[in-house]
């Protein structure tokens, strides 16, 4: 069933904002995200480091947290204002959702909270600030990260997920379904106004698939694999480059040391009008993943990041993607 967006939400959020990370090896890590990826290392204390893209003036996008497992501790957005804070923690206490206020560095007020299908979140109003790097071209390297986009989360009840996101005036803007129905596999979710910030896809979860920067151009992708295998780390491109059909993006994805997967992509489109409709895929139609070239591999569809304490539920449609080993298989 599709979603009913609403336009009077309780809070305005604004953007996917941050995502922090468990990692064991924080050295390692840093080394990883800057050198390999691109980001800009911000700050940085011994157990955290706080990284952002080159266009970013706000403090982080990016929190590696050391820890001794690896986890996907929380995915972060903005609201507009304090206001809305507020009014997020009293419209989750009204609806029975679990939640609490906490204190992060660099944040203003900050509210986490668990919603209905397990994805561990957080929102704040306000971070500190600093100078945009988006001019300092000298500083570029690898697939120089512009900013942080979307998240993608596995998830054992799209539906579901979907649905609660959507109450909270999130819009669809493009959608896998079973042919003939409107049973949905695959939700994206947006509200700054391009395709996604918040994406839902079928499978055990919860968990986190990955979260993703933009790039400058085509090229910058390109220099990205280029880097990524000069460093070392070739083996760790877990797919692409390509084109998805949903968003149009063309793509690039990496493991880090800890297998955490992000992608660096360009390309996207706007999706602000309100009469827009949400582009429907069939999930028997192979461009939805990519346009052109070989399926994903196994790890690229069944390997995600766990959220700490959260139980990985078995989804309540069975997925049978065709992966890169089974198209080898079969050709």
């Amino acid at each position: 069933m599709l979603p009913q967006t609403s336009f009077t939400p309780p809070f305005t959020i604004t953007r996917a904002s941050h995502v922090a990370l468990g990692v064991t090896d924080l050295e390692a890590s840093r080394d990883f995200y800057r050198d390999v990826i691109g980001l800009v290392v911000t700050s940085e204390t011994d157990d955290t480091v706080y990284l952002r893209g080159l266009e970013e003036d706000a403090h982080h996008s990016l929190v590696l947290e050391r820890r001794a497992e690896a986890k996907a501790h929380r995915v972060g957005l903005r609201v507009r204002t304090d206001a809305d804070v507020v009014a997020a923690e009293n419209h989750f206490r009204a609806a029975g959702i679990e939640h609490r206020r906490v204190e992060k560095d660099h944040q203003g007020p900050t509210l986490q909270f668990r919603d209905p299908v397990g994805t561990l979140m957080e929102i704040t109003s306000s971070m500190e600030t600093v100078r945009r790097k988006m001019a300092d071209f000298h500083d570029f390297r690898a697939g120089a990260p512009q900013r942080l986009d979307h998240f993608q989360v596995v998830t054992y009840d799209v539906q579901g997920a979907t649905d609660f996101w959507a109450s909270l005036g999130m819009r669809m803007a493009e959608y896998t379904a079973k042919d003939g129905t409107d049973e949905l596999w695959g939700t994206w979710l947006e509200v700054k106004g391009n395709t996604h910030d918040l994406v839902f896809t079928n499978g055990r979860g919860p968990r986190l698939h990955h979260f993703a920067y933009t790039v400058p151009d085509a090229t910058a992708l390109i220099h990205a694999a280029d880097v990524t295998g000069s460093r070392g780390f070739g083996q760790e491109i877990d797919r692409g480059p390509g084109r998805h059909g949903l968003s149009n993006a063309l793509f690039l994805y990496i493991r880090d040391p800890d297998q955490h997967r992000i992608e660096l992509f360009t390309t996207h489109y706007q999706f602000i009008d309100l009469e827009s409709e949400p582009i429907r895929w069939d999930v028997s139609d192979p461009r939805r993943a990519q346009q052109w070239g070989m399926p994903a591999s196994n790890r690229w569809f069944f390997e995600a990041s766990e959220f700490p304490g959260e139980e990985v539920r078995e989804p309540l449609l069975t997925a049978t993607p065709e992966t890169l080993e089974q198209y080898l298989g079969l050709h």
